[in-house]
Formats: C-alpha cells, sequence, structure tokens
C-alpha cells in the first residue's frame, strides 16, 4: 500500500523557469545588438536572412499583387475609356481652328517669303520622364532620365503641354537636372501679350513668380498673359509662361509690384520635352567708319603727298 502514495512522474520533462529563459533571450539579444553596432559582424547574416526569405515574401504578397494588378487593370480600362471619349470630342471641338491656325501659318509663311523677312525657328526636341526632386528644400530642381548619352547640354529649355518648365542646368551621362522657373535664381525675358511690353519675370522659390523692372503707371492687368520674349537667345518666342494674379501700385516706388503664377505644371508634373538649343544669332553687322575717322584719313594722305 506503500506505492499509492508514490506521485506518478511527471508527463513533460521541466526545464529552466521561464523567467530564467525570457532573461537569457533578452541578455543575448542585447550582446547581440551591441556586436552588430560596434563592429557590424552580422552584415552576412542578415544578408543571408534576406536572400532565404525574400522568396518566401514574394510568394506570401503574390495573391494579393494579382489582386491589386487585376483592380488596376481594370480600372485602366475604364479611365482609358473615359479619356479616349473626352479626346475625341476635344478633337472633334479643336479641329476647325486647329485646320485655320495651318492655313493662317502657310500664309504667314508665304507672306515672310514675299516680304524677304526670316523665318522663325521651329521648336524641335526629346520628350524625358521625370524621376525625382532634389532634396534641397529651398531650391526648385527636378531630375530628368536623358543625359549626355541623349544628346542633352546644359541651358536647354524644358516645356510640357502647357507652357514653360524651366531650363537645363547640369547634365550627367544618363540624366539631368532641370532648373524650374519657380526657383529663386531663375529668371526668364517674357512679354505682355496684350500690350507688348517687355520684362523679365523671376522666380519665387515658393512656386510663384514676380514679374520686374514693370513702371508702376504701366498698362498691366490681371489676368494678362506673359510669354517668352525670345531676347535671351534660349527660349523661343511665344511660349506660355505666367498669367498675371495681383498688380500693387504705390506712388512711393518707381516699379509696380506684379505677382504672376507658372501655367505650365511645375509642381504636378510626369513628363516634359526638352527642346533643341537654338540656332545661333546671326553676328551684328559691322560698324561703318564714322566722320571723324574718315576726314583724318584724306589729310594724312594730303599731308603725305
Amino acid at each position: 500500500m506503500a506505492g499509492i502514495d508514490h506521485a506518478p512522474p511527471p508527463f513533460f520533462k521541466r526545464g529552466p523557469a521561464p523567467l530564467a529563459l525570457l532573461t537569457f533571450y533578452l541578455a543575448f539579444s542585447l550582446a547581440l545588438f551591441v556586436v552588430d553596432l560596434r563592429m557590424q559582424s552580422l552584415g552576412l547574416l542578415r544578408q543571408t536572412v534576406a536572400l532565404i526569405v525574400d522568396p518566401v515574401q514574394r510568394v506570401a504578397q503574390m495573391p494579393g499583387s494579382l489582386v491589386d494588378h487585376a483592380l488596376a487593370y481594370l480600372r485602366g480600362l475604364d479611365d482609358m475609356r473615359e479619356d479616349n471619349m473626352r479626346l475625341k470630342q476635344a478633337q472633334l471641338l479643336t479641329a476647325p481652328n486647329l485646320q485655320r491656325l495651318e492655313h493662317l501659318e502657310a500664309e504667314n509663311e508665304r507672306l515672310r517669303r514675299l516680304l524677304a523677312v526670316n523665318e522663325r525657328e521651329k521648336a524641335h526636341g526629346q520628350v524625358a520622364q521625370i524621376m525625382y526632386t532634389t532634396r534641397d528644400p529651398f531650391s526648385r530642381r527636378i531630375i530628368i532620365d536623358k543625359g549626355q548619352q541623349s544628346g542633352i547640354v546644359a541651358g536647354q529649355p524644358a516645356i510640357d503641354e502647357a507652357g514653360v518648365v524651366g531650363q537645363v542646368t547640369r547634365v550627367f551621362p544618363f540624366s539631368a537636372e532641370i532648373t524650374l522657373i519657380t526657383d529663386k535664381d531663375q529668371a526668364v525675358p517674357v512679354q505682355i501679350v496684350r500690350s507688348g511690353q517687355r520684362s523679365v519675370v523671376f522666380g519665387l522659390g515658393n512656386g510663384q513668380l514676380e514679374l520686374r523692372y514693370i513702371p508702376a503707371n504701366a498698362d498691366v492687368q490681371v489676368g494678362d498673359l506673359l510669354v517668352t520674349s525670345g531676347l535671351d537667345g534660349i527660349f523661343l518666342p511665344g511660349f506660355p509662361v505666367a498669367r498675371v494674379t495681383k498688380v500693387e501700385r504705390d506712388s512711393a516706388f518707381a516699379f509696380a509690384r506684379i505677382a504672376a503664377a507658372p501655367l505650365a505644371g511645375v509642381e504636378n508634373f510626369a513628363e516634359v520635352m526638352v527642346l533643341a538649343p537654338r540656332q545661333e544669332l546671326p553676328p551684328p553687322p559691322p560698324q561703318a567708319p564714322s566722320r571723324k575717322s574718315s576726314n583724318v584719313a584724306p589729310a594724312k594722305k594730303a599731308r603725305s603727298k
């Protein structure tokens, strides 16, 4: 009967206490953290684990990715159908004006040839994709995916479907940097379409522009369109730049304070067109000799005789 009081053996073998295991794992984790921070000795282990886990992550994400791609495909079909209908309607609405513009342009070229006036320069270029913006918070610059390998050079202007975006300021082998017209160091010579007055528009660094060197009594109104004048030899004349949004006149100052908003998508862009460099301007005509020099020469000849 003595065996009745004997306790049966435990079903599971007991190990260390849970608190002891928790203390051990915490100490081991802290030791690994310190060793990796000081000696960078776990980089190879981390890369190996990532190499093993990456296929597992991709397989786990595959069902969700397939669903996302299917939904994006269906949405893309609907958007494409709507865009197609919208473009067809826009084409029908603008077709008469485009036909008249082609006729007027052809007539303008014929008149220029009759009047022996030089033809206007044609705009040529290549489309580039915006990759990212620069990290400098005090500048307005973007990086495109075209560089020296594509024939991009510093100084080329960039436009989009609405107007002037900026100018190429730095070129790399496979990319280039474009300074936007809203940058505080960028200036573009412009002309007011309504009055024909020329001036220079400067970037303010906050997405807005300022039209400077305009007299306070000048004929400038809110809503006036500013286009490139072409006097800098970089931008072709006639490209839209901005529209006047605010005019402040003060008799104490000689110039008016005029604010303008850019027409191009300088802050929400996707693609731009980098225009080819302009043709070199013809050299200035030789200056005619002054009367004083022409009178001195015969006098010297007479003395020599």
